[in-house]
C-alpha cells in the first residue's frame, strides 16, 4: 500500500492538471479579445470545443487506453496538456487569424483533461486500499482546491507582473503536468480490471438495471453542480451589484471553496461516515440550498446558498463513482468513462436548462434555478431506489 500512495498523489495531481485545462484560459479572455480583435462569439467557442472533446473523449477512448495501458495514457495525456499549453503561446501570432492558434492548442490540452478525466478515478479505485469512497471523494476534492489555486495564483501573477505576461504563465503552469508525467513513468499501477470477476462487455453493461440508475445519477450530479456554478458569478454582479471581474471571482471561488471543503471532510473522515447516508442529507441540503437561492430576496443570502450548493453537491460525483464500481458488474474503464460522460452531459444540460427557464420568464434566473431543483430530486429518488435494492440484496443471501 505504501508504494501505491504515491500513485493516489499522483492521480491527485491529474485532477489539478484538469483544472490548469479548464480554468486557465478562461481568464484570459478578455485580454485575448482585446490583444487579438477576437470577436466574443469565436471566444465563447473555445469552451465549447473543449467540452466537446472531452466528451469524445469520454465516449470514444475506452479500446485505445485498455489496448496501451494505464501507464502510457496517462503519459500521453499530460504529454498533450504540456503542448497544447507551449503552442498557446505561440501559434497565434503564426497564423493570420489568432483565433485558429489559440483554437488548436485548445483542441490539444483539451484531449489531455478527458483523458484525465476517465482515467484518473478508475486508477485510484485499483488501488488497494481499506476505504475507497474516502480516497475517491479526497481526489475529487484536488480538483477544486485545483481550481481555487489556479484562479488565485492566476490573478496574483498578473497582479504583480501584468497580464500583457500572460504567456510566461502558460509556461509555468506546464511544470505540473510535467511533473505528474514524470510520476506516472514510474509510480505502480494496478489494472481495475483484475479485481472483477468477470469481464463484461458493453451490451451487458447496458443490460444492467442498475448501471442506468447510476448513470442518470451521475447525470444529475454534474447537472446540480454546474446550474449554479456557471450561474454564480451572474447572481454575484447582478445580485451584489459589483463589477463582472469581481463576480467572476467570488461567485465560482465560493462554490468552488465550499465543495473542496466538502470532499475534503469526507476524505479525511468518511471512513466513520455511511456514504448513502452522507449523500442523503446532501441531497436535502442541496434542495434547501436551491431554495434559499430561489425564494430569499436579500442577495447576500442567495449568494451564501450557492457556497451552500457547492458544500451539498461536493459529494455526488465521487459517491456515485465509488457506488457504481461496488454495485455495477461491469469493466472498470468502460464504466469509469461512461460514468464521465453522464457527468459531463449534466454539467452541460444543467447550466442550458437554467438559462432556457430563466429566458422563457424574461431573464429571471432565479426560475431558472427553481427548475433546477428537479436534478438534486433525482438524486434522492436514485438514493431511494439503491436502498431498495440493497433490502432486495440482504434478503436473498
Amino acid at each position: 500500500m505504501n508504494n501505491y500512495n504515491t500513485t493516489i498523489k499522483a492521480s491527485y495531481l491529474g485532477y489539478v492538471v484538469q483544472a490548469i485545462v479548464n480554468n486557465f484560459v478562461p481568464l484570459l479572455f478578455v485580454h485575448i479579445q482585446s490583444e487579438f480583435g477576437i470577436p466574443l462569439a469565436q471566444i465563447t467557442l473555445l469552451i465549447t470545443f473543449n467540452f466537446l472533446l472531452q466528451l469524445s473523449i469520454d465516449m470514444f477512448s475506452t479500446p485505445v487506453i485498455e489496448k496501451i495501458g494505464y501507464r502510457a495514457s496517462m503519459i500521453v495525456s499530460n504529454a498533450t496538456v504540456i503542448v497544447g499549453l507551449l503552442l498557446l503561446t505561440v501559434l497565434p501570432d503564426r497564423f493570420s487569424n489568432p483565433f485558429i492558434g489559440i483554437l488548436i492548442s485548445v483542441c490539444i490540452y483539451a484531449v489531455g483533461g478527458g483523458i484525465q478525466e476517465v482515467l484518473v478515478s478508475p486508477i485510484v479505485e485499483a488501488c488497494p486500499s481499506k476505504n475507497k469512497e474516502t480516497q475517491m471523494s479526497l481526489l475529487h476534492s484536488t480538483y477544486c482546491w485545483g481550481h481555487l489555486s489556479v484562479v488565485l495564483l492566476s490573478t496574483l501573477f498578473f497582479t504583480t507582473a501584468g497580464i500583457e505576461n500572460w504567456k510566461m504563465l502558460a509556461v509555468l503552469w506546464c511544470t505540473v503536468p510535467a511533473i505528474d508525467l514524470i510520476l506516472f513513468t514510474k509510480v505502480p499501477i494496478a489494472k481495475l480490471e483484475a479485481n472483477t470477476e468477470e469481464h463484461v462487455g458493453v451490451k451487458e453493461l447496458f443490460s444492467q438495471k442498475i448501471f442506468w440508475l447510476m448513470f442518470i445519477m451521475m447525470l444529475c450530479a454534474g447537472a446540480s453542480e454546474q446550474a449554479v456554478s456557471q450561474w454564480s458569478s451572474t447572481l454575484a454582479e447582478k445580485g451584489l451589484g459589483i463589477s463582472k471581474t469581481l463576480g467572476d471571482l467570488l461567485g465560482p471561488m465560493l462554490f468552488a471553496f465550499c465543495m473542496a471543503i466538502s470532499r475534503t471532510i469526507y476524505g479525511f473522515k468518511g471512513h466513520k461516515i455511511n456514504l448513502r447516508l452522507f449523500m442523503g442529507i446532501s441531497t436535502a441540503l442541496c434542495i434547501a440550498a436551491y431554495l434559499i437561492i430561489v425564494l430569499v430576496p436579500v442577495p447576500v443570502i442567495a449568494l451564501l446558498g450557492c457556497g451552500l450548493v457547492g458544500f451539498s453537491v461536493g459529494i455526488f460525483w465521487p459517491g456515485t463513482f465509488s457506488t457504481a464500481s461496488a454495485m455495477v458488474n461491469g469493466r472498470g474503464t468502460l464504466l469509469f468513462a461512461l460514468l464521465a460522460l453522464a457527468g459531463d452531459l449534466g454539467c452541460s444540460g444543467g447550466p442550458t436548462l437554467v438559462g432556457t427557464v430563466a429566458s422563457h420568464f424574461n431573464d429571471n434566473l432565479k426560475s431558472g434555478m427553481g427548475a433546477a431543483i428537479v436534478f438534486p430530486a433525482v438524486i434522492g429518488i436514485g438514493l431511494f431506489i439503491l436502498g431498495l435494492h440493497s433490502s432486495d440484496e440482504n434478503e436473498r443471501k
